[in-house]
């Protein structure tokens, strides 16, 4: 595993003068005490590399040969932005393309990889989530401008078997299109032209209080789904790690599921809601910290613009630290 932010961190007290709120507000609304923006010289194909150079590493050397990158944030609208990350990671002609799912986009990613590796398609993944969303904030925007961030992080996947440790579990992936208004960037595709008139529409939105009832009930129901296909009960899971959407959707989820509030692992009051790149930032974060011991048993579960959501589990693997 590896992971990547930039290098300077933004506290709430940098916000709040021109948001007209305060510290208190944000934490108690969000959970979140500071997060990271990319400075103008960083794409997010530079924290993506960044992430997986460093999975690569910690995995020892062996190639892979297939590059998977979850943003929404991606360097430019054409091309994809996984060709220029295995670039500047010097990995050669590979396979490289892009899933976009928003914030569930690192589950998604997972399991397109996962059935790369299942149909003898790919021998090694290089799984990466990366954000720069800092790019399409409105920073007038109190309640989207105090929450993102940006960040990378990523795993390498390679063959296994099904029992073995590390060994991704069954997949609950889903969508709803009728959502399509509540987290969005209306402008920059072909609906709606890059030169759209109204700034505004060129900003990503949100609709939060019906976004926090979803989350909590597709993110609960994509859980329950592939623990009931893993053969898990509810109290096997030692650690659930959910998208970090916002500490009370966090909390609500743990609740709505049964699981104790001390059994999820997060980040997110130090790196803010980094959309794709939140799960695979909270597990290299947990991992280095030793929260994540072999043999625990996971449930990751996200949701997203789209919308869409989806869950899996695995056993965590002896894996060095740093």
């Amino acid at each position: 595993m590896g992971s990547a932010l930039p290098p300077v961190p933004v506290t709430n007290d940098e916000l709040v003068a021109a948001l007209d709120t305060s510290d208190e507000w944000i934490r108690s609304r969000t959970g979140i005490r500071q997060r990271y923006f990319a400075p103008d010289s960083m794409a997010t194909s530079d924290l993506a590399a960044g992430a997986g150079a460093k999975a690569l590493k910690s995995e020892g050397g062996r190639p892979v040969d297939t590059v998977v990158v979850a943003t929404t944030t991606p360097d430019r609208t054409c091309p994809a932005t996984a060709p220029t990350v295995a670039g500047k990671l010097g990995l050669g002609h590979v396979a490289a393309y892009d899933v976009a799912a928003v914030c569930s986009g690192f589950v998604y990613a997972l399991a397109t990889a996962a059935g790369l590796i299942a149909c003898g398609a790919s021998d090694g993944v290089l799984v990466i989530g990366a954000e720069t969303f800092s790019r399409i904030l409105n920073p007038a925007d109190r309640s989207t401008a105090v929450i993102f961030g940006d960040g990378a992080g990523a795993l390498v996947l390679r063959p296994g078997t099904e029992g073995e440790a590390g060994a991704l579990g069954p997949f609950d992936l889903g969508s709803d299109g009728e959502g399509l208004e509540l987290i969005t960037v209306p402008a920059g595709g072909s609906e709606r032209r890059p030169h759209a008139p109204r700034e505004e529409d060129h900003y990503f939105t949100m609709q939060g209080k019906q976004v926090f009832r979803l989350a909590v009930q597709r993110m609960s129901g994509s859980a329950r789904a592939v623990l009931d296909r893993a053969g898990w009960r509810v109290s096997d899971v030692d650690h659930l790690v959910s998208h970090q959407a916002n500490h009370r959707i966090t909390a609500r989820l743990a609740d709505e599921l049964g699981i104790p509030q001390e059994r999820c692992a997060g980040n997110i009051a130090e790196v803010g809601n980094t959309a794709a790149a939140s799960i695979p930032l909270a597990l290299d974060h947990a991992h280095a910290e030793g929260t994540l011991r072999p043999g625990a048993r996971l449930l990751l579960t996200a949701f997203g613009g789209g919308l869409t959501w989806g869950a899996t589990v695995l056993t965590w693997p002896a894996l060095d630290r740093d």
